[in-house]
């Protein structure tokens, strides 16, 4: 990844101001990744750009929607080698966002089309630039697949690091759930130490039964990619998909308020499409479940851009 240390960035843990009374909470900082604003997207994409370079791929070609922080790190990291990055992008965006400005910025090609007609178009593009005498490589939507997962196995590393240096144990980690191998990467960790932490995910989006079985879909994958002999039930995945809001990008007052608090009390930006949201379901969540006395973690998966999207839908009010 980014060179520091033994060989990759660790982004800081650390304890919140932010108290329901009954609690302690912690945050994750991968928004603080030295790459584009951070998040998620840029732990996964350093992997699939690792594996693009030792491959020798030339071409860059990946999907995702306009306000998607995948796409802008993704576009980011392409320009930043010299290499053409091609997107395909849905008909049903609603209009230009931050994320989708810095993709303009950094020359990446958008074809829209239907989502309907997203696969034969990923094919047909695909088959276009190899004719063209580039050999491309796909990565897949949210950095979905087993590079996507095995970067939140060493993201959980660094959680369990972090937990002998200090002596702090996390009793619950929480985080928003989109394509789901955030998550199937934290309960891979969890399995493969052995340690039995709580792993929730707070859908962005997405409803159950789909959502567990997606996350528990990609787990299963990743486990055999590495012969780990265990299986995992989608009944077992905490998948939590009763705080979507509107769905995807929705900006319910009640997230505003909690967005707004954070940022007072600690000084972090969230937004409404998925940190934001992933805090207020933790929130209610661990109010509904009667979660007392516990350590909790919560993951800031990024997207800075779309907080200042929701400064001008919302937000802030006069």
């Amino acid at each position: 990844m980014w060179s520091e240390g033994d060989g990759y960035v660790k982004t800081p843990i650390y304890e919140m101001r932010y108290s329901d009374g009954h609690n302690r909470f912690f945050i994750k900082r991968e928004d603080l990744l030295p790459f584009s604003l951070g998040g998620n997207k840029a732990r996964k994409a350093a992997l699939f750009f690792e594996d693009m370079e030792k491959g020798g791929y030339d071409c860059v070609l990946t999907y995702g929607s306009s306000s998607s922080n995948h796409l802008r790190i993704v576009a980011n990291m392409a320009a930043s080698k010299g290499i053409p990055c091609h997107i395909v992008s849905p008909d049903f965006d609603t209009g230009k966002t931050n994320n989708s400005r810095l993709v303009d910025l950094f020359g990446a090609r958008v074809k829209v089309c239907s989502l309907t007609e997203v696969k034969d178009t990923i094919r047909e593009l695909n088959e276009y630039l190899s004719s063209q005498g580039y050999r491309p490589y796909f990565i897949p939507g949210g950095g979905h697949g087993n590079l996507g997962t095995q970067a939140y196995v060493q993201a959980y590393d660094e959680i369990c690091e972090f937990e002998k240096l200090t002596g702090q144990h996390f009793d619950y980690i929480y985080h928003a759930s989109g394509t789901g191998t955030t998550q199937a990467g934290l309960v891979c960790g969890s399995i493969l130490s052995g340690d039995g932490k709580k792993i929730i995910g707070i859908s962005i989006a997405r409803k159950n039964p789909y959502g567990k079985e997606v996350i528990a879909e990609s787990i299963n994958a990743y486990l055999a990619s590495i012969d780990f002999n265990a299986k995992v039930s989608p009944e077992s995945v905490d998948f939590v998909d009763s705080y979507v809001a509107d769905g995807y990008g929705s900006r319910n007052q009640e997230i505003l308020n909690v967005i707004r608090q954070v940022l007072i009390s600690d000084g972090i930006l969230l937004d409404s499409t998925y940190t934001g949201k992933a805090f207020y379901g933790m929130k209610e969540h661990i109010s509904k479940m009667r979660i007392r006395h516990s350590n909790i973690l919560f993951i800031h998966t990024g997207g800075t851009p779309l907080f200042f999207d929701g400064l001008e839908t919302g937000l802030v009010t006069d």
